[in-house]
């Protein structure tokens, strides 16, 4: 019946005439939980068009929605205006001023300080000159001969290789070979043999080097390897007694080595190229041992990295700013 009675109002309004406003009072009528919102604006109807109203109900949120919504616009105004009043707080606060660079003023020089010459002032250097501080910077030149009195801007450079034995370089290091083994790498046509050559080269003085060479020929190798050699001495620190001045161990690869000094007279006790390391470095009195794989040119480079671990006991003195003698109480 309710439903009858909606559909027979709606159709009446439909033809209401255009310019009779719509009342906006629900209908006694209709239940209660059915309203009608209609516009408050009287609306022109055309005679060819037909208005169908729905009713449509209305939610519980619509009455509640309205005092949510206004304390949440509250909130938001309250935390807004907090904001503000931080960042006032902040741009408030105490900030250092600047200094400009007309106030500031350098540290007084110390008394006796002489102002050095500008560069383009300096007297020019002559070559000696330039020879002499080349020299104190990387030492000798490789063939032991001092580069004072050469010509420094024209420097010839020869291949150890293409030497003769008389040529070349005539110094105080010796060579001795610790090994010498035929290589052989597969290729496509088949197989190239070669030479591999392990020699250690030292001076007797604690100088020593390790060198490795590969070459088609034992001699071109040997040439190489001493070569390569000189190319990577080290100081190994000794005592006045020619020993260590402590112990060490060092690993290279797969090859471990312990060092111990000795007393005067007991010679050098190692085998191995551990023995020809340390001969070509001038140790006398030494203990060596090869603790794990025999490789020799492991051994020899393992030897090499043990030797500097060591430090001499005038180093370590004046690292810690004491006498030598008070190192041993």
């Amino acid at each position: 019946m309710a439903a009858t009675a909606s559909t027979a109002t709606a159709v009446a309004m439909a033809t209401i005439s255009p310019t009779t406003p719509i009342p906006t009072a629900p209908f006694p009528s209709l239940p209660l939980g059915f309203r009608f919102r209609l516009r408050p604006q009287p609306l022109l109807l055309s005679a060819s068009r037909r208005l169908l109203l729905v009713p449509v109900p209305r939610a519980s949120s619509w009455d509640e929605s309205g005092p949510e919504e206004e304390g949440e616009a509250e909130e938001s105004e309250e935390s807004a205006a907090a904001g503000d009043e931080e960042d006032e707080d902040e741009d408030e606060k105490p900030r250092p001023e600047p200094v400009s660079s007309a106030e500031f003023q350098f540290a007084a020089p110390p008394e006796g300080y002489v102002e050095p010459a500008a560069f383009d002032e300096l007297p020019p250097e002559s070559p000696e000159d330039v020879a002499a501080a080349y020299e104190s910077l990387y030492g000798p030149a490789f063939s032991g001969e001092t580069v004072l009195g050469n010509n420094v801007f024209e420097v010839k450079v020869v291949d150890p290789i293409d030497m003769d034995r008389e040529q070349r370089p005539n110094d105080d290091f010796s060579e001795r070979v610790v090994q010498v083994n035929r290589v052989t790498k597969v290729v496509k046509g088949g197989r190239q043999l070669s030479y591999r050559a392990i020699v250690v080269v030292g001076d007797m003085k604690g100088h020593v080097g390790v060198g490795v060479g590969k070459a088609k020929e034992v001699t071109e190798a040997i040439t190489k390897a001493a070569m390569n050699g000189r190319r990577n001495l080290v100081t190994v620190p000794l005592t006045k007694y020619s020993t260590f001045p402590h112990r060490a161990d060092a690993d290279f690869g797969a090859a471990r080595v312990m060092l111990r000094p000795a007393c005067p007279g007991s010679g050098v006790i190692a085998g191995g190229a551990v023995r020809v390391v340390l001969e070509m470095a001038g140790v006398e009195n030494a203990l060596g041992k090869q603790l794990r794989s025999k490789n020799p040119l492991n051994n020899a480079r393992a030897t090499i990295k043990a030797t500097q671990m060591m430090r001499q006991f005038k180093d370590v003195s004046e690292e810690r700013g004491i006498p030598m003698e008070e190192l041993w109480k």
